[in-house]
This record gives structure tokens, C-alpha cells and sequence, in this order.
């Protein structure tokens, strides 16, 4: 299967192994992964801002480049990251209600053909072990837009539980917000480092190594806490984990494992 790949402004900007890692884990599951380097934002920034002038255009250009790639044989975009996923849902609104009917259609089809890289792995191709290993204990954080909007819970769990040496240890936050929201830690920072917290507060009591999650800005949020903190608890990406091939060794955080 082709695969289009989007990678994300923030898994672009500041976690590249995460990037690394999701080729290596769709290669493992059979796929010919295909990415344009000229991909930007998807526009959810500026949209969940409310500043939707300025998010379609943005928007536009990612959801035209994407439908190339689909023209040119691609038979799904894939990308790390739920929320992005997301952003594609809602874009048919945004360039609707913009006055751009014509990239409204083009936004729909993007939509259907995109999924996030857990629920592709499961839904669309029905794997769940991928021959990983990672020996430790790990508690799995439901990233808001991946659960609520995109109803994905089950599959990385199910990814998880086939990963060699891992433990999986559920969180009584896991489907709490970290707090991160996009602007919304930076407008409100003081309710978003609270709510980090909270969740981080339970995790140390569990005797976890690490928490991983699919999306990489839950992932910095929760990082830049726990450093904060001075926590031993590290921070890893669903695909991180899914890559890992080395039995005795766990992976630094934002390191290709």
C-alpha cells in the first residue's frame, strides 16, 4: 500500500524521531511511505484560535498538496498525530464557510482518505504486533482529539500489549487532558500547568518509566513538566515505541530508538 505521510509541524519541529520512527513502522507493516517535503501546517493553530481568516489559507495549501498525493496513487495519508487527523475534519467547514467551495471538496476528500498512525495500523491493515520491544512499564495518555473526536482508544493499547517486555499500566487520568490545548497553555497557563500536574501526579505513583502517547504536543507538554519536576519518567510517542528493536536498552526521550 502507498502511503502519504504527513508529519506534523511539531513532530517536524521539535521530535524528528518520531518521524523516523513512524516510516520505520509503516515500512515494517509493508508499506511504501511517500512524503512531500513541502507540506507545512494544517492550520489547526490559528483555528483553534479562532483566527480563521488567517487558518484557511494555511489550510488550503496542506489539504492541495495532500490531494496530490492521492492523485499520484497514494491510498491513505497517514500521520503521527491525531489532532492533525482532526484538523482535516473540520477544514471542509473552515474552507466552506470561507467561500471556497472548490477547496471545501478537496478538504472532504483529504478527510476520508486521512487517518491517524494507531488506527491505520489496526483498522486498516488488522496489525497489531510489529515484532517491537521495549522492556519496561508504560502508561498510555489519551490525547484529546484521538479520543474525542476520532473514537480512538482501543488500538494502541492493543499495539502496546503485543510489544514485547512492555507492561501496560492504566492510568485513572489517562483520558484527562494534559493541559496543553494548543494556545490555550499559552493564554491560561497557570489552569495548564495545573492540569499537567494532575495527571503527573498520578503517574509517579505508578512506577512507570514512561508515558507515551500519540500525539507529540501532549508529549511535549508533559515533558517540559516532568523535567520541570525532575521526574525519571520520560516521555515517548506510540511510534517510538512500536520502532524499538533493542531488548536492554530503553529509548531517550526524542531519540530515534
Amino acid at each position: 500500500m502507498r502511503v502519504a505521510l504527513f508529519v506534523t509541524c511539531l513532530v517536524d519541529q521539535f521530535r524528528p524521531a518520531t518521524a523516523e520512527a513512524t516510516v520505520a513502522v509503516l515500512e515494517q507493516a509493508g508499506c511504501r511511505v511517500e512524503y512531500d517535503p513541502g507540506q507545512t501546517c494544517c492550520g489547526q493553530p490559528a483555528f483553534n484560535a479562532g483566527i480563521r481568516q488567517e487558518a484557511a489559507p494555511v489550510c488550503r495549501r496542506t489539504i492541495d498538496r495532500l490531494a496530490r498525493q492521492l492523485d499520484d496513487g497514494c491510498e491513505v495519508i497517514v500521520s503521527p498525530s491525531g489532532s492533525c487527523v482532526s484538523m482535516f475534519r473540520h477544514a471542509v467547514e473552515l474552507l466552506s464557510t470561507s467561500g471556497d467551495d472548490e477547496g471545501a471538496e478537496t478538504a472532504a476528500r483529504v478527510a476520508g482518505a486521512s487517518m491517524e498512525l494507531g488506527s491505520f495500523l489496526v483498522r486498516r491493515l488488522g496489525v497489531t504486533d510489529l515484532g517491537a520491544s521495549w522492556p519496561g512499564r508504560v502508561a498510555w495518555h489519551d490525547a484529546c482529539h484521538g479520543l474525542r473526536e476520532l473514537g480512538i482508544r482501543d488500538e494502541p493499547r492493543r499495539l502496546l500489549a503485543a510489544v514485547a517486555g512492555l507492561s501496560l499500566i492504566e492510568s485513572r487520568t489517562c483520558d484527562r487532558c494534559c493541559g496543553f490545548g494548543g494556545t490555550f497553555s499559552v493564554d491560561l497557563p497557570g489552569v495548564s500547568t495545573g492540569m499537567a500536574d494532575d495527571k503527573i501526579d498520578e503517574l509517579e505513583t505508578l512506577g512507570i518509566d514512561a508515558v507515551v502517547s500519540g500525539d507529540a504536543s501532549c508529549l511535549m507538554q508533559l515533558e517540559g513538566r516532568l523535567d520541570a519536576r525532575g521526574s525519571r519518567i520520560r516521555t515517548l510517542h506510540l511510534a517510538e515505541v512500536l520502532a524499538a528493536r533493542e531488548p536492554n536498552r530503553h529509548p531517550a526521550p526524542g531519540a530515534t530508538p
